[in-house]
């Protein structure tokens, strides 16, 4: 027969349960898919990236568009990086990341289901934080 310290014990166990499987799978998304997105800019190979670029982007920071998309592909294979090492700081990056897509998005005045899309992404990425105390899911890894 369990005492009842026992079965609290148990009780948070199973209560965290769900909640360190959040955190992986939102570890595992927010690692891969930037990385996968970072990659990509350099081949074209999912989309045209710089089609999504604003041109006053372009005008501010004076690159070429494929140049400045390969300086994106950069941060976002860092900003994986970061999610898969240090989950907590690299989910608030992805979420400014994302920010300043939308805000791109926003300001090109097309592909506003893009923005809305991100826009639930930044929430998730924020969500990761949320489930990333510090030392935390380190049993995780």
């Amino acid at each position: 027969m369990k005492t009842t310290s026992a079965v609290q014990g148990t009780s948070q166990a199973a209560a965290t349960e769900p909640a360190r499987q959040a955190f992986l799978l939102l570890r595992t998304v927010f690692t891969v898919a930037p990385i996968i997105f970072g990659l990509d800019k350099f081949t074209n190979i999912l989309t045209d990236w710089t089609t999504y670029l604003a041109p006053v982007v372009t005008s501010v920071v004076p690159l070429p568009p494929q140049t400045f998309m390969y300086v994106v592909g950069v941060v976002e294979i860092i900003a994986g990086i970061a999610v898969a090492v240090r989950p907590r700081f690299g989910s608030l990056l992805v979420a400014v990341w994302l920010l300043g897509i939308i805000i791109n998005l926003l300001v090109l005045g097309n592909f506003y289901d893009v923005a809305l899309r991100d826009f639930g992404l930044l929430v998730a990425a924020l969500a990761l934080n949320r489930l990333s105390p510090a030392g935390a899911w380190r049993r995780g890894r």
